[in-house]
């Protein structure tokens, strides 16, 4: 059984990672602002299946480790915790380029703009990070199915991905024009962003 603290813990790092800036992101926003809204759709369906891959591998191997190595938790919930403030530093240092800043792509046809989303996501360091150093440290050994909880946790990860990225495609267009004559709106959804994730390392770090 998941508890409903690892469900809530899950979907808020999910959401705070997900608006921060990465490969997944530019990649969406680069095909929606070019090529339009169902290039974006088709690429995040390619995203998708790359998040059902790492859903799959992580937690088949994570179910057999844990279950030989229980104190190994420990050890993924530092890690994952120095992650998310390295990801937060990121987010809000000076001199990053903006998501939303203008890209010049090639148009695509629909297999190759799903494949290049799943590629995309399945290089993403940070979404191999989440799976492996971040999502298992919600897993309770105490509350049963190992595989189970991971595979619960890992579709609500998920299901945020996809409903924000999904509305990201949808708006790419509108909000790269928006944020483009506001700069002091970007900068203030990049400290926003780094300090919800800078908030959830140290919850993370200090849990028992």
């Amino acid at each position: 059984m998941v508890e409903q603290t690892a469900v809530l813990g899950v979907a808020s790092i999910g959401l705070g990672m997900v608006l921060s800036p990465g490969p997944n992101m530019m990649y969406l926003i680069s095909r929606s602002t070019s090529q339009g809204r169902r290039a974006g759709v088709i690429s995040l369906a390619g995203v998708a299946a790359g998040f059902l891959v790492y859903l799959v591998a992580a937690n088949l191997g994570l179910a057999v480790l844990f279950a030989a190595l229980p104190g190994l938790l420990t050890v993924i919930r530092v890690a994952g915790a120095l992650y998310l403030l390295w990801l937060a530093w990121q987010t809000v240092k000076p001199g990053g380029l903006s998501v939303f800043a203008s890209r010049d792509v090639p148009p695509e046809p629909p297999r190759r703009l799903f494949l290049m989303g799943l590629m995309t996501n399945l290089l993403n360091p940070k979404i191999a990070l989440l799976y492996i150093a971040v999502i298992p440290q919600f897993i309770a050994l105490d509350q049963g199915n190992v595989l189970l909880q991971g595979t619960v946790l890992g579709c609500v990860q998920i299901a945020v991905a996809l409903l924000v990225n999904l509305a990201i495609v949808l708006a790419a267009g509108g909000i790269a024009g928006f944020l483009a004559a506001r700069p002091t709106w970007l900068r203030a959804q990049r400290l926003v962003m780094g300090s919800l994730l800078a908030v959830l390392a140290v919850t993370l770090a200090v849990a028992p």
